[in-house]
């Protein structure tokens, strides 16, 4: 071995040689279970970061884990083509290189371009994941737009279209004017802005057209005035004593005096503005909702792009055209940007007279996560999934403990979202993605199926009659809500599908608890059934992770410039190199400043190496049952750390052999000394924690178990032993000793293997020079040590444990003294109990040949003879080491008088607080018998050194 630690010189070609081999497939061991997971596919957008590394090394280890206890495990690959946030990138990309839009490229030729793009992206991605070691079988590595995955979801959207559960309706969306399409709640980030709050007059009128007086009105607190040419009603609360006799009459919408009636219902805040509300159904989802309640009429007013409309649109709560009437926008608006039209109305509601005030108010702001843009709430027609039913058969499922989330409390979450499920829109207005397998003839009629000529057979329709395909494509949620089953091959792939669905376990952060993993579940159970009929899970654990955090505890964002590639842990980076970095993949370019600060804080000198093993072994420990996550680098440079401590036991252990051992057979190799055996049951008892910690998912307990035994126990104490013992025993013990280190060393790296790969193969590749070889070359197809009870004396770990404090206690006495610690010198025992008595008649000749010891004895007499000897108080006895002979007597005599000068100033303070009368007097009584007992113990203490300062004088 080399003398140096150095995880890059290696990785690559460990990588390479595991999987050139075969060793990620699955191993087919006949009357094994099987063991599956389906990795949460990344986005094809950009690169990988903390997160991702951090979940996948979970996943890694469970699938080391179950691949070492001899499971058939798989773990399914992929990537997500990641709609909108792909079409954005491209879209950059191309009019920042070309100058030249998605229109004028056309969609053929933008496509293309996209797939280009995307095979470049996704090797970036999966040569990443192999520098994170992930094991999984790259030879059925997928993508969502496969053709084997577009089959299987638009088989899917046929089957539940069929079943009446899919539907296209107007309702109100998420609407995002840049890139004008539909988005999801998930993409929709509210930030807190202080804005204005407009008091506007509405006038009252008679008889449903006359305007009853100017001094008839009620005061609208709008934070939104622009979307005044769609109010339909105002809205106060029934109980609102101000305004109960306005109830059924009616107002004057301003500008466009168009007459709404006065409503009641209990959404409205009394102590929110004025009490009363201005309904405008197309642009407010709470106002939708009162619409919905009161059978208002729905008018939009804005275009998909933002703009004021030319014409009013107007359709009834089931999204159908209204004829109640019909109202034009006057001409000075149309087309109008939304907030430029704000302006404008407010000038005009001032020319009025019918605007009162103007407020600061703190507001939420929707902005859409990809394009920057604020969300506007829109009124247009989509697709939609009837969810409710899906949704209890999915609910039961977690009940009933088919399904299990751990920790347990995110079932709350899941529960609070199921029981309040609303139908799902799965369309979007985009060009990349899975088209809609829908195609429309000149009529509109729809028809749905696999493909234009499966539709023709399907329906009967000959091929004069005209048919065009929906331009909508599917939300990229609606395709991963298959993944479980579409990337196991369903419906073609019956092998794979059969032998590993349902999967295992399913890793996912709790921020898509709702927009993945219960939709995974809805659809799953409802598409995939049992023998019996009855819906399959398609994962029977749900583990769920923190969101990792910067050093500050701040969510990660490219906007504010804290985001942590892994591969600047793996590799390093300078400080200049990560500031550039950093800036250039800011959103705002306003940050920077502030981004650089921060980085030169954290980072004075730059981030330096520290391989795969350290990221990962970080990532378990910091994997605890928390929320929120702080990353922290000091403890990826401690866990580098402990790479190093067992790269150097390793070193030494393979130093000190010099023939081929049999570690299986350690329990024959006879005599085992005493340390052997305790390093063996330690070792055991790690065994039994550290699968425990694994089989509950508690990863951190599973790492801090093992860094405390590789570190304290067999690497700082038993190694320092058996360096002290290979020098004075027989060659039968040093056999014996050989024999537990490599067996020790071999059962570690095979324990350690599961989250730290790369350093635990280099090093078994090494020991299997001396031990027997078997027909698996690889440390990841060796067998998961296992708890052995026979191996655990609880006698042997007391008595070590007991001979451990000796053996610090005089490794300290020498450092103190800066003794040799080859320099021999004798102990003795005082006091001893008969339990100890035993133990060190037992274990004599061993404490001698570990702590360099030319004598251990026991004195019996009541001889004063503590005068030259240091004295220590350990369990069941008094250990003394004499110095006399290596210590001089001028040296002890000085610190005799150093003692004795620090003892007397204790007594000389003690004494004036006794002498103190007023002290005395308001002191309460224990406490000044507390003073007393200790100015006698110091007095006591004192006379005990003068004694052996005369003593020492004498002689």
């Amino acid at each position: 071995m080399k003398k140096y630690f150095d995880p890059l010189r290696m990785e690559k070609s460990l990588y390479e040689f595991w999987e050139k081999n075969g060793y990620f497939k699955p191993q087919n061991n006949k009357g094994k279970p099987n063991f599956c997971i389906v990795m949460p596919p990344p986005n094809i957008t950009g690169n990988l970061h903390i997160g991702h590394a951090f979940q996948q090394t979970i996943m890694d280890i469970l699938i080391r884990y179950n691949r070492m206890i001899g499971k058939n495990t798989f773990w399914q690959v992929g990537t997500d083509h990641a709609g909108i946030a792909t079409q954005i990138v491209v879209e950059k990309k191309i009019l920042k290189e070309e100058n030249k839009t998605v229109q004028q490229l056309g969609k053929k030729e933008f496509l293309e371009r996209i797939w280009k793009w995307k095979n470049t992206s996704k090797n970036v991605i999966t040569s990443q994941m192999r520098r994170l070691g992930i094991s999984v079988d790259w030879t059925h590595e997928k993508f969502t737009l496969d053709p084997q995955i577009s089959f299987a979801v638009r088989k899917v959207f046929m089957t539940l279209y069929d079943e009446c559960l899919i539907y296209k309706r107007k309702k109100l969306v998420n609407w995002d004017p840049v890139l004008k399409t539909v988005i999801s709640d998930l993409e929709v980030k509210n930030r807190n802005v202080i804005g204005n709050m407009w008091y506007i007059k509405y006038y009252l009128v008679k008889n449903h057209s006359i305007k009853i007086s100017q001094e008839y009105y009620l005061v609208i607190a709008t934070t939104r005035p622009e979307t005044l040419f769609g109010d339909t009603a105002i809205a106060v609360h029934p109980n609102d004593s101000r305004y109960k006799k306005y109830i059924g009459c009616y107002a004057l919408v301003p500008i466009i005096n168009r007459i709404i009636p006065i409503i009641s219902d209990e959404f409205v805040d009394v102590n929110k503005g004025t009490g009363c509300v201005k309904i405008t159904p197309a642009h407010d989802f709470n106002d939708y909702e009162i619409a919905m309640r009161h059978n208002l009429s729905i008018i939009n007013v804005f275009t998909r792009n933002g703009k004021i409309t030319d014409v009013i649109e107007e359709y009834d709560i089931s999204g159908e055209k209204s004829c109640i009437y019909k109202q034009n926008v006057p001409l000075r608006f149309h087309h109008l940007d939304r907030f430029i039209a704000r302006k404008i109305i407010v000038k005009e509601l001032i020319a009025l007279k019918l605007l009162i005030k103007i407020q600061k108010h703190n507001l939420a702001i929707p902005y859409g996560e990809r394009s920057g843009s604020v969300i506007e709430p829109l009124l247009t027609d989509q697709w939609y999934l009837r969810v409710e039913p899906l949704a209890k058969i999915a609910v039961e499922a977690v009940k009933s403990g088919k399904i299990i989330f751990i920790p347990k409390k995110y079932e709350k979450i899941y529960y609070s979202w199921m029981n309040n499920i609303k139908d799902w829109c799965i369309s979007r207005q985009l060009l990349w993605g899975h088209r809609m397998p829908i195609w429309y003839d000149k009529k509109n009629n729809i028809y749905v199926g696999l493909d234009e000529k499966h539709i023709r057979e399907k329906y009967h329709i000959s091929d004069d009659i005209f048919l065009i395909q929906e331009t909508d494509v599917l939300d990229t949620w609606f395709s991963s809500s298959l993944w479980m089953f579409s990337s196991l091959g369903w419906p073609n792939n019956k092998d794979l599908f059969k032998n590993f669905y349902s999967t295992d376990v399913v890793v996912s952060g709790f921020d898509i608890i709702f927009f993945w993993i219960a939709r995974m579940i809805m659809l799953s159970m409802h598409l995939i059934k049992d023998h019996n009929g009855n819906g399959r899970v398609p994962f029977k654990k749900v583990y769920i992770t923190g969101l990792i955090c910067d050093e500050h505890g701040k969510k990660m964002s490219k906007s504010k410039g804290n985001v942590v590639d892994p591969l600047d842990m793996i590799d390093g980076i300078s400080l200049d190199a990560l500031i550039q970095k950093r800036i250039k993949s800011t959103v705002f370019s306003t940050h920077s400043k502030k981004i650089i600060t921060q980085i030169q804080s954290l980072y004075p000198n730059g981030i330096n190496s520290s391989g795969v093993d350290a990221l990962r072994f970080t990532c378990a420990a910091l994997s605890t049952p928390t929320r929120y996550i702080k990353w922290n680098i000091n403890r990826l440079y401690g866990y580098r750390n402990f790479c190093n401590k067992l790269w150097n036991a390793s070193r030494f252990i393979l130093m000190n052999l010099t023939h081929e051992v049999e570690p299986v057979k350690l329990i024959l190799i006879k005599p085992m000394s005493l340390s052997d055996r305790w390093i063996v049951a330690e070792f055991h008892n790690l065994v039994k924690r550290y699968r425990t910690a694994l089989d509950n998912y508690r990863f951190d307990i599973a790492a801090n178990v093992l860094y405390e035994f590789v570190w304290n126990k067999f690497c700082d104490f038993y190694i320092e032993l058996v360096k002290s013992f290979i020098n004075s025993c027989s060659m039968l013990e040093l056999k014996s000793t050989r024999c537990t280190l490599v067996y020790i060393l071999d059962s570690v790296l095979r324990l350690a293997h599961p989250i730290i790969p790369f350093i635990t193969e280099e090093i078994w590749q090494k020991l299997q020079v001396f031990v027997k070889k078997n027909d698996k070359n690889t440390i990841m197809l060796q067998s998961f040590p296992k708890y052995d009870v026979k191996l655990v004396n609880k006698t042997i770990l007391e008595d070590m444990d007991w001979i451990k404090n000796i053996f610090i206690i005089i490794r300290s006495f020498r450092m103190d003294l800066k003794i040799s610690h080859t320099t021999l010198i004798s102990i003795s025992f005082k006091n001893v109990s008969s339990k100890i008595h035993k133990l060190i008649e037992e274990h004599k000749d061993y404490i001698k040949k570990i702590a360099y010891l030319d004598n251990v004895s026991i004195i019996l007499s009541n001889v004063d003879s503590m005068l030259f000897f240091k004295s220590y108080i350990v369990l069941g006895a008094e250990l003394l080491i004499p110095y006399s002979k290596i210590f001089p007597k001028e040296k002890e005599l000085k610190n005799l008088n150093k003692e004795i000068s620090k003892i007397q100033l204790a007594i000389n303070k003690l004494q004036q607080r006794l002498s103190n009368e007023e002290f005395i007097g308001k002191a309460p009584i224990h406490v000044v018998k507390k003073y007393k007992n200790q100015l006698q113990i110091y007095i006591e203490h004192k006379t005990q050194l003068c004694h052996k300062k005369l003593t020492m004088l004498r002689d």
